[in-house]
């Protein structure tokens, strides 16, 4: 898969094209990663690319012809369809299901914004789509967009040295991961490993961790919970947890009535 990063800062996208997973996929040949400046498209000596607001306001916004003439490099250099995709809190949300969904794309060109943003009639005329990482302000689009491919690569056949690392991790499943352990099995401050992770009964092994997984999504991410369709088992562990919850805060509730009596 190929990547092309535009951006007033290329130096950045060495934190993914020389480190960790990413790097590998990179030094395999399973995916490439091209960064293009607009500022060198710029018309001044200068090399602007930002200017004032039309209707005034604070900060800068990014001048339209650059960041075109930047796309149309992209496209010309990857040499095959590339969707554009723009990094921008005003995006849809970016999911395991999106990025599964990205990583069969054979290309995608990453405008990484600055300043108050880009010329909206860009975004009108050469940007596929808006992507978001969160729902918080970044600087620039720089950090989302290595986001947004190192969530890709580490699915290309190949970039893990286990592949099943990818379909156990968290949201592959619609789901949070279960919590995992290594040596020592017992440490005095830390306490014992759980004694089904030592059973070698991998049977009892998966349905644990899958129980764990539905706790911890139930316990931390209810609405993810929701969203899928659950077999009838795991639709009564639900229930048995969601039971516990509500017993817990009634004891929870009492001892704190216990202490305001005392007072």
């Amino acid at each position: 898969m190929d990547f092309a990063a535009i951006t007033i800062f290329p130096e950045m996208f060495a934190a993914i094209s020389q480190f960790g997973v990413s790097a590998r996929a990179f030094n395999l040949g399973k995916a490439s990663l091209h960064t293009i400046n607009p500022r060198q498209f710029a018309t001044n000596h200068y090399q602007t690319i930002d200017d004032r607001p039309f209707g005034g306001g604070p900060g800068m916004v990014m001048m339209y012809e650059p960041l075109q003439k930047a796309i149309f490099a992209a496209k010309k250099r990857l040499n095959k369809p590339a969707k554009v995709i723009y990094l921008s809190p005003q995006g849809k949300p970016l999911t395991q299901k999106r990025v599964k969904e990205f990583a069969c794309e054979d290309a995608l060109i990453l405008l990484c914004g600055r300043y108050e943003g880009i010329d909206e009639r860009l975004i009108e005329r050469h940007v596929d789509e808006e992507v978001s990482v969160g729902d918080y302000v970044l600087s620039g689009g720089e950090l989302p967009a290595m986001t947004l491919i190192d969530s890709i690569v580490r699915l290309l056949p190949g970039v893990l040295n286990d592949q099943n690392s990818a379909v156990e991790d968290s949201f592959y499943d619609g789901l949070l991961d279960c919590p995992h352990y290594t040596r020592p099995a017992t440490h005095i401050e830390a306490g014992d490993v759980p004694v089904v992770l030592l059973s070698g009964d991998h049977q009892n092994i998966q349905q644990w961790r899958h129980q764990e997984k539905l706790k911890r999504t139930f316990l931390r991410r209810k609405e993810l919970i929701e969203c899928l369709c659950l077999s009838n088992e795991d639709k009564q562990y639900i229930a048995q947890l969601a039971q516990q919850k509500k017993q817990q805060i009634v004891i929870e509730n009492a001892q704190l009535g216990e202490k305001k009596n005392e007072k």
